[in-house]
């Protein structure tokens, strides 16, 4: 059988991967809306940006209001920003929310409607070009044909899919990365690891997902840790933006499974940042399907060299999610209970994120069966 295997059409990495992307940038318009947030303003990052663009000559308006996890609403302004201007190609710069918002603009720019119409459609129209420049290491949007959006009337996270979502141009400079604070490095290296277990585990896996999915395992459990405690370590901040990009490109091509499907209406009702509520649910998701793929998850475990051959892929598989929860601890991952979330509201809750959680899709990916019920009775387990 054939795979189909998917990566942004340009990506630049590294030092200076910025100074160097003039050549591309000049390619691509003569007018860029930015997409941004406002904390990536007052960092001077857009300025190092905006500067790259005035030297090259290439006009561009400024949309900073991606403050928080995406919405439609905020598509919408964007969407209107654009037109207004006149822009012709975007560049999105700041964490997944950024990135994820200039993909949808993008479409809508070029597709009429509601933005909630396209749930669930493969999105293959030629669109606006799209520039990524992540500043966390993390959500792989850089590298990837999602965008994922709240429907604020109905209080559910949108995944959105198709080939031409994927950004014209990735840039991935770690520079960027070495101002995001310990709780951010956390939750998108956590973000990051789910990206690449998933991928290794899902049933559509594939012999060139894996090899980015295990690559981006063992960068992550030697990496997050340095640059959790040592935010300016140059080093571990350059291996965290590869092993982003890496899971990135792992799940693009062989999706996510029921982690990051639990995942999305605990965001979306309760306000969670992805990465932290991935994070709450990956021990009990990881030993709910170890079962269904011991070899898979054993393999991940020698990668890491946490057991030796002669293990059993049993004992392996369980030694691995043993690590994956002594990571969490390590940085210092929330509770539900911890965070704040209310536990009566989550209760009356759990039918409406079961439902949720299976319309996304994302759990039909696992390989072990996964039922509404299952889903619940994880659910409720987050509160032992």
């Amino acid at each position: 059988m054939s795979n189909e295997f998917m990566m942004p059409k340009k990506i630049l990495t590294g030092g200076k991967a910025l100074i160097n992307s003039k050549e591309y940038l000049k390619l691509l318009g003569k007018k860029a809306l930015i997409v941004t947030d406002s904390v990536m303003v007052s960092l001077g990052n857009v300025k190092m940006l905006t500067n790259i663009l005035e030297e090259e000559k290439i006009y561009y308006k400024i949309y900073s209001d991606i403050n928080g996890e995406p919405t439609d609403l905020m598509v919408e302004k964007g969407v209107e920003i654009f037109k207004e201007e006149n822009c012709d190609f975007l560049i999105a710069i700041g964490g997944g929310s950024p990135i994820d918002s200039a993909k949808a603009i993008a479409m809508m720019t070029s597709n009429a409607g509601k933005i909630s119409d396209y749930m669930g459609k493969q999105i293959t129209n030629q669109l606006s070009k799209v520039v990524a420049i992540p500043t966390t290491a993390g959500t792989g949007s850089e590298a990837t044909q999602f965008t994922i959006i709240s429907d604020t009337e109905n209080d559910v996270k949108m995944l959105i899919k198709g080939s031409s979502l994927l950004p014209t141009l990735a840039i991935i400079d770690p520079i960027f990365t070495m101002t995001a604070p310990a709780k951010t490095t956390a939750a998108t290296g956590i973000d990051a690891l789910t990206h690449a277990i998933e991928a290794y585990t899902s049933k559509k896996s594939q012999p060139l997902s894996d090899v980015f999915a295990i690559s981006a395992v063992k960068r992550i459990f030697k990496y997050l840790p340095i640059a959790f405690k040592d935010p300016k370590n140059e080093e571990a901040r350059t291996q965290m933006s590869i092993a982003a990009l890496e899971g990135g490109i792992a799940f693009n091509n062989s999706s996510v499974t029921i982690v990051h499907g639990m995942s999305r209406p605990i965001g979306a009702l309760f306000h969670v940042a992805h990465g932290i509520s991935n994070a709450m649910l990956l021990k009990e998701c990881l030993t709910f399907v170890l079962d269904g793929a011991y070899s898979r998850f054993a393999e991940l475990a020698r990668n890491i060299k946490i057991v030796n051959e002669e293990t059993s892929d049993e004992i392996a598989s369980k030694e691995f999610v043993d690590a994956v929860n002594g990571l969490c601890k390590e940085l210092q991952i929330p509770s539900l209970e911890e965070y704040g979330i209310d536990r009566d509201k989550f209760f009356d809750n759990l039918d409406k994120m079961a439902d949720d959680a299976i319309e996304s899709g994302s759990p039909s990916n696992t390989i072990k069966n996964i039922t509404h019920e299952d889903i619940v009775s994880i659910y409720k387990a987050l509160w032992r």
